[in-house]
């Protein structure tokens, strides 16, 4: 199949680089594969370090009806036999109107569980023949908007499981940023945005200082709350517990170096960040919220807790601190579960049933 990848992000958070698995997958399968994506863009750059055929179209959003029109013409030049949108940046309106336009079948994928009007949703995805969502929550989000269900396909992101399978560089990690080798280190990383939850987290910790003094939590990924959190930690007196780490693209590497990964998010389409820690063989603490409840399995590879709930979360934290084995034996389960049930080869199958689908009517 010729299928023409639209992804219109401007950072490689985890819905790019679930297109990067997606698209080096298919071309290892013999599949004709093009990327659309911004010039300069974080997955511009790593799509052409894979090796993935890129056409670059600047998109400045929702209202850009020059990258509509853009678009249309370079589908109606390449003639692939889909076109699938993936992000909400100008990807998925405009790109399904391109492909309407150009009279090619398309498909969506949706990454997110937050409500929209109905009568935008009716538009956003009246185009696409196929809506994939990641998560069983977004799928329900979305039948509320009033999409048919029989459009509706569930097929979650997968991870890496043979990268995070390899053993974490504990040292090197703790040298890299500055952490006591006997440290108990907690990771969290996401978007500094309100509905990643930080401040739940930074409340919970100052509350856990007095029962361990020795306690560190680095903080990775930016946002407009970066001023916020910093002065939030500050107050709380965890300038020597927390680190803001930014935005590495190294995160990965770090990922099973962590005691326990923390993801308070209060709306989740799945959580990746979560699967990556499950595969590298870390317990999971989070928010009972969105699809967090498929990407942790609570009580076998993490704990979830009510959302906003601080003191369930600082309990959830301390009950896995506090025990190495149950510990060990929620990472173990996770990796388990990862490389049973969110490999990139079951992601990439499920997809190309799909596309066989859509393209033979």
């Amino acid at each position: 199949m010729k299928i023409l990848h639209v992804e219109t992000g401007r950072h490689l958070y985890g819905g790019p680089q679930q297109v990067l698995y997606l698209v080096s997958a298919l071309l290892q399968q013999g599949h004709d594969c093009t990327l659309i994506c911004p010039p300069e863009s974080g997955i511009d750059s790593a799509a052409r370090r894979a090796a993935i055929p890129v056409r670059n179209l600047f998109c400045a959003g929702d209202l850009d009806l020059p990258f509509a029109y853009r678009l249309t013409q370079y589908l109606q030049e390449s003639k692939p036999d889909l076109v699938h949108c993936h992000s909400r940046r100008g990807a998925d309106m405009l790109g399904g109107l391109a492909a309407s336009l150009a009279d090619i079948p398309a498909v969506v994928s949706r990454r997110v569980d937050n409500t929209e009007m109905r009568l935008l949703a009716a538009l956003r995805y009246r185009p696409f023949q196929k809506i994939i969502a990641i998560s069983a929550a977004i799928a329900a989000v979305l039948e509320q908007h009033d999409v048919d269900p029989a459009r509706i396909e569930v097929i979650r992101s997968a991870v890496d499981t043979e990268r995070f399978a390899r053993p974490a560089d504990r040292a090197t990690f703790c040298r890299e940023f500055n952490i006591p080798d006997d440290a108990l280190v907690l990771g969290a990383a996401g978007q500094l945005i309100p509905r990643k939850g930080h401040r739940y987290l930074l409340e919970a910790v100052a509350e856990m200082q007095p029962a361990y003094p020795g306690l560190r939590l680095l903080i990775f990924g930016e946002g407009y709350l970066n001023n916020q959190l910093r002065a939030q930690a500050a107050a709380l007196n965890l300038g020597g517990v927390v680190q803001f780490a930014g935005f590495r693209e190294d995160l990965d590497d770090f990922m099973g170096c962590f005691d326990v990964f923390v993801h308070p998010a209060l709306a989740e389409g799945l959580g990746v960040a979560t699967l990556k820690a499950a595969a590298a063989g870390v317990p999971v603490v989070g928010f009972d919220a969105g699809g967090l409840a498929e990407a942790v399995a609570d009580g076998e590879t993490g704990i979830l807790v009510p959302a906003e709930d601080v003191d369930a979360l600082r309990q959830a934290i301390m009950t896995l601190l506090a025990h190495d084995d149950v510990r060990e034996r929620m990472g173990a389960r996770g990796r388990e579960r990862m490389q049973n049930e969110f490999s990139i080869d079951t992601m990439v199958a499920r997809h190309v049933a799909l596309y066989e689908t859509v393209v033979n009517g």
